[in-house]
């Protein structure tokens, strides 16, 4: 293990590492500041999820991503940083897939998922995946379950009591904090594809007819105001998230099948942290590609125009 980053492969991590934590710092600090700064330059009616999973991936980028780029480069972490690094961990992975559900369900609700009511449940989902992803963070910290990864490049829960305790552990975790949300990602997406096709046909028999009548014409200014907002990514954001996690599921369920609780080979570890940590500098290129987001991006770092010049006095020269 401690030869496992020598030569050349110890630099091309650090490197990849290096560009995905300036990515990722630089580019969800600018989204935040749009975000505040210009949130009358675009539309977004479901502001919440946005800005609670952009701050887990600023955190991520922050601290986990520049923490196994310390460790790489010093050998190791030590704690309690060792501890704190693995919960926080746990805490943003919870938070970044709640608030893609969040953003998926009230997208699925429309406009009315903005009321008094439903925005306080949105509000206690967002917050319960954050303290949820602490809570699973903690229990190895108190059971002592974590120690240094050199394949991970930081502190995480390694097994060596009971398999029983690692079952029981990796699947209430799975099922609370990924399971759940995943589902309604599912199914809200699902339904929304659904409905995208009945009014995608609506259109087209619109589009067909001479007349049209109030109802219609209410359903399409409805679409094109969707398609307007900012939430017109979430499709994006969560086929990025699918595939950025999908090397850590996977080491995951091989740990599950393994009885002599062996971790999952060393190649996929860091392959699972390197596309976990992807998604983190990922997610703000896909702020950027709509439209108006980018626009009002721009405009923000715009902001010095050149000024004309000024006649600010007149000499005369006799000849």
């Amino acid at each position: 293990m401690e030869s496992l980053w020598l030569g050349a492969e110890k630099w091309l991590v650090v490197a990849v590492l290096g560009l995905e934590m300036v990515m990722g710092i630089v580019g969800n600090s600018l989204v935040l500041l749009v975000k505040v700064k210009c949130r009358g330059q675009f539309c977004c009616c479901y502001w919440l999820p946005f800005v609670s999973l952009t701050m887990s991936d600023l955190g991520c980028s922050l601290l986990i991503i520049s923490s196994s780029l310390f460790a790489i480069l010093t050998g190791g972490q030590r704690s309690p940083w060792c501890e704190a690094v693995s919960l926080l961990k746990f805490a943003f992975i919870s938070s970044s897939i709640g608030s893609i559900a969040v953003l998926c369900v009230q997208r699925l609700i429309g406009r009315a998922s903005t009321g008094r009511i439903p925005f306080v449940v949105m509000v206690t989902a967002c917050s319960a995946s954050w303290v949820t992803g602490m809570v699973f963070g903690i229990i190895p910290v108190v059971y002592t379950w974590v120690r240094y990864d050199p394949a991970e490049m930081l502190c995480a829960v390694f097994w060596e009591s009971s398999y029983s305790d690692m079952l029981v552990y990796i699947l209430c975790a799975f099922f609370i904090c990924i399971f759940i949300p995943f589902t309604l990602i599912f199914i809200c997406s699902l339904l929304r594809f659904t409905g995208c096709r009945l009014t995608s046909e609506t259109r087209e028999i619109r589009s067909s007819c001479v007349s049209t009548d109030s109802t219609k014409a209410k359903k399409l200014s409805l679409l094109s105001d969707d398609e307007a907002d900012l939430s017109a990514v979430t499709p994006l954001l969560v086929a990025t998230y699918m595939l950025c996690y999908s090397p850590f599921a996977v080491a995951e369920l091989i740990l599950l099948g393994k009885l002599d609780l062996s971790p999952a080979p060393s190649w996929l570890r860091t392959l699972s942290s390197v596309m976990s940590y992807l998604d983190c500098t990922v997610n703000p290129l896909i702020y950027f590609s709509h439209q108006d987001f980018r626009e009002a991006g721009l405009a923000l770092l715009w902001t010095k125009q050149l000024s004309e010049p000024v006649l600010s006095s007149v000499t005369n020269h006799e000849l």
